[in-house]
This record gives structure tokens, C-alpha cells and sequence, in this order.
């Protein structure tokens, strides 16, 4: 496999040298470091079951090798890699997986190491999404998951992953994650703070991560993150559970700032040691019981883990200074309601209580049931799903919904190979055989693609503009 030319800052590799254990050699660092990284996927159990995906695959050839700490997780080697991307796949177009990074599985697998299911979630870093799709599947897509990203141009692709997943308890916010100890005191049964880091692991995907690095740099890190989990601290209900995660390397971004949180509240806070939440975890297990993953232990990026549960209450922090301003929603009428799921119902799209009819003028929406006691306390860019738009002879049904609460089973057309390639450039489709009803939801291999209008011979395409797809798609199986 060829070399990275990664470049390392003398004083980089100084501080490796310390804060690597004694056990591990600093030359198969360096080497580790210096291999490409391999590529790796996560099933996405909303949509189909692991066994599943590996028989539908199976045809490919693919070589698919476990992640150990994540039961949907995958390293994945293609003998087309280079003639035809992962992203291109049918499978991969229609939400069955994600392409995601072996280590960043690790903290969501540590959010969930005692099997619960959390009504209330926040991702407070969540683009471009990995993680947050992650968390819904492990949700099974109940409760409700504030996803925050401060980076505007980034919110755009994380809705757009939530949505391709099928994702449907989900609440966006774009903030500055500073805030929400202040805003959402108490607020949550889960936490995941994947902090904005140095990136020091992550030189085997980007060799140049270390250009601007620097000691001095990676101190100011530090104290936003300390900032970061203090206020994810008071966000975090007393009996919860808080995971602090980097993509880093050095103590001062990871033992540090976990140990800074513990100092300031030696009452209230208490480690949940990771050595059992896979079976050689212990080979990355620091002292404190958290996860210190060097690239050479399981042959993938660098990361750090701390698992914390709050034990108590803390004293709150001075209330938000800003206006929400007024609330632009309504929550549906029961007539009106009825009138909606039915016609829904009628096109095979589902939903359950946990899920409930919201309105803002001619648009209607689904919003998570457990969103409802934060409504007014912080300002959200999108909540829940807009299920569709009213017109004088009914309902225009969104393509989120179809993707996220379609019932193909009964309803549904399945498309050709060919037929389904159409559709993802955006092209109308001229079935041998078409549907009875006027809308029908297209699948492929099963899984909807969205919703289709039926005039004469053809299915109008309504897939989103935005995500059209040129060049070669789909693989060929092999016989």
C-alpha cells in the first residue's frame, strides 16, 4: 500500500513521544500514520437489517470486514474503487448506508454502551452528519435529536444526509454550542459533544492536517472546548449520560478538558470507564477509563472517548439574554389531522404517535412528540419533517417524507435498474408498465426513491434539483 507524505511538526512528534503509553511503539505510529486510511461504511439500520444489506450486496464481491465496537459498522475493499465511487452505489443513494470513518463509530457506540434508548438527544457538532444519523438509527428514529451546527454553509449537508437516511426525529439548530447550558438547562438524557479539534488523527485522510499546528493553537482549542463541555454539562440532566469525543491526538484536547470538568464539579460528575464496550477496548484504555485511540491500535484514525454521567444538579447558568421571537407553527386540529394522515395513508405514507401534525400556513409538518418542551427556548433552523404542501385538490407530498415514512410494500412501483438511474438524473420515466394510481411512490431493489406523478405512459420525476446526479451510477452484480 503506498505512503502518505504526511507532513509532522518537530514539536508534534515531541509531544507524541510523552503522551504515548509505553506499550505502544512510536514507530508504527509514525508508519501508521503514513498509510492510507481504510475506507469503511455503517449500515443504516432504519432502513434494512445488517443481514440483510450483506445478502442484497453479496453480489458485488465486496470484501466487508466488522468494526468491532459498532455492530453495523464495516471496512469495506472494492476491486472498482477507483472507476466508480462508494457514493454512486444504489444502496448508498437510497440511504442503506453511510459512508463513515471506523473511529468516529466509537462515540455514539459509547453514548449507547448500556443498550437504553434516550428520549432526549443532542449532537452539538453534527455536521456533516455520520454521527447524527448514527444516534437516530440507535434511536430507532423515536424521541427527538437536537443536531447543532455552528457552521452555516455545513447545515445545508447535514440536512441533506438526515434526509437521505430517512431520518425523522431530528431538530436543526445553528448556534455557537456555547449556548445551550444557559438555553436547554436540564434539557437532555444524552450528550454528545464530538468537539471541534486540532484534527491531529486524522493525517492518514488528509497529510496536511498538521500544517498550521502548533502548541499555542492547540491550547486555545482547549479552552473553547472546556467552555464547550461545561455548557453540554449544564444542558445535561442529572441521571445522564455526556460523551466527549476528538478526533485528536494530544492530552491538552482530550484528558485535559475531561479532567477540568471533573475538577469543577467533583460532585456531580462521574467517569463511566470504557474498557468493556468492545472486546479490546482495553488496548486503548487510559487510566481514567476513556479511550486515547492511536492510529496504529485497530489500523484507523485517531480519536479520544470519555463517557461521563451527571450525578447532580448544578447551579444554573445566567438565562439567555436573546428573544426567540414568535413561534411561526401551529399544532394541527384533530379534524384537520385526520383529514391528513388519511390522505397520507392513501399514498403509503405512515407514521406513528411518536411523531405529530404541525402547520405553518399551506405547509404541514411532522414534528418529534418529545420536541414540544422546547419549543420557545431556543430558535430551530428546521424541526422534524415537512410532510407536504396544501393545494386546491389536496396534498403535494415532500420527498423527505416519502424517503423517511413510505410504506412501498403495498403501494409502491419498482423501477428498473435502468428506470431508477433516470430518476436519480432527474429524467421523467417511461415504465413498461405503468402504475394505476396517479401518485405512486418509485422504489428500487425495494426502497423508495420518492414520489412520482402518473400522466398517460409516464411518471413525471420529482426529485429534488439539488440532488441530481450525473456520470455512472449503480454497479453491475457479478453472476
Amino acid at each position: 500500500m503506498a505512503q502518505n507524505a504526511v507532513f509532522f511538526p518537530d514539536e508534534f512528534l515531541a509531544q507524541m513521544r510523552e503522551a504515548m503509553p509505553k506499550n505502544l511503539s512510536f514507530e508504527a505510529f509514525i508508519d501508521a500514520c503514513q498509510r492510507p486510511l481504510r475506507r469503511s461504511i455503517r449500515v443504516n439500520t432504519l432502513k434494512i437489517t445488517v443481514d440483510d444489506f450483506l445478502a442484497l450486496v453479496a453480489p458485488y464481491g465486496w470484501q466487508l470486514t466488522p468494526v468491532p465496537w459498532c455492530a453495523e459498522g464495516f471496512w469495506i475493499e472494492r476491486d472498482n474503487e477507483d472507476e466508480f465511487p462508494l457514493g454512486s452505489t444504489a444502496e448508498h443513494l437510497s440511504g442503506l448506508f453511510y459512508i463513515q470513518e471506523a473511529s468516529s463509530m466509537l462515540p455514539v457506540a459509547a453514548l449507547f454502551a448500556d443498550g437504553d434508548a434516550p428520549a432526549r438527544v443532542m449532537d452539538v457538532a453534527a455536521a456533516p452528519g455520520s454521527k447524527t444519523t448514527q444516534i437516530a438509527a440507535r434511536m430507532g428514529n423515536r424521541g427527538m435529536l437536537l443536531a447543532n451546527e455552528f457552521s452555516a454553509s455545513r447545515v445545508k449537508v447535514l440536512h441533506a444526509n438526515i434526509s437521505r437516511c430517512g431520518i425523522a426525529n431530528t431538530a436543526l439548530t445553528h448556534f455557537d454550542g456555547r449556548v445551550f447550558g444557559a438555553a436547554l438547562p436540564e434539557c437532555f438524557d444524552a450528550i454528545l459533544l464530538d468537539a471541534p479539534c486540532s484534527g491531529e488523527g486524522v493525517v492518514r485522510k488528509d497529510p496536511d492536517a498538521l500544517k498550521n499546528w502548533s502548541l499555542a493553537s492547540n491550547q486555545d482549542i482547549a479552552n473553547t472546548q472546556c467552555e464547550l463541555i461545561d455548557s453540554a454539562f449544564h444542558a445535561l440532566r442529572p441521571g445522564g449520560t455526556l460523551v466527549y469525543s476528538t478526533c485528536t491526538l494530544n492530552r491538552d484536547e482530550n484528558e485535559s478538558v475531561v479532567n477540568w470538568l471533573l475538577e469543577r464539579y467533583p460532585d456531580a460528575v462521574h467517569v463511566l470507564p470504557l474498557g468493556d464496550l468492545f472486546p479490546t477496548a482495553d488496548q486503548a484504555l487510559t487510566a481514567e477509563g476513556y479511550l486515547h485511540v492511536f492510529p496504529q491500535i485497530y489500523d484507523c484514525e485517531g480519536f479520544f472517548v470519555a463517557r461521563l454521567q451527571k450525578t447532580a444538579a448544578i447551579d444554573p447558568l445566567p438565562a439567555p439574554g436573546y428573544k426567540v421571537g414568535k413561534f411561526p407553527f401551529v399544532p394541527m386540529k384533530t379534524r384537520e389531522s385526520h383529514t391528513v394522515i388519511d390522505a397520507a395513508r392513501r399514498v403509503g405514507i405512515e407514521w406513528d404517535e411518536s411523531l405529530v401534525l404541525w402547520q405553518r400556513d399551506k405547509e404541514v409538518w411532522l414534528f418529534p412528540k418529545e420536541i414540544e418542551p422546547l419549543l420557545g427556548k431556543v430558535r430551530f433552523s428546521r424541526i422534524g419533517i415537512k410532510l407536504a404542501e396544501t393545494h386546491n385538490k389536496g396534498f403535494r407530498w415532500q420527498h423527505e417524507a416519502v424517503i423517511a415514512l413510505a410504506n412501498p410494500a403495498e403501494l409502491g412501483h419498482e423501477l428498473t435498474s435502468a428506470d431508477a438511474q433516470e430518476w436519480y438524473r432527474g429524467r421523467d420515466v417511461y415504465p413498461g408498465n405503468a402504475p394505476s394510481q396517479d401518485d405512486v411512490i418509485v422504489t428500487f431493489q425495494g426502497f423508495p426513491l420518492g414520489l412520482a406523478k402518473r400522466i398517460g405512459s409516464r411518471l413525471k420525476n420529482s426529485y429534488p434539483r439539488e440532488l441530481v446526479r450525473d456520470g455512472k451510477l449503480f454497479a453491475n452484480r457479478s453472476e
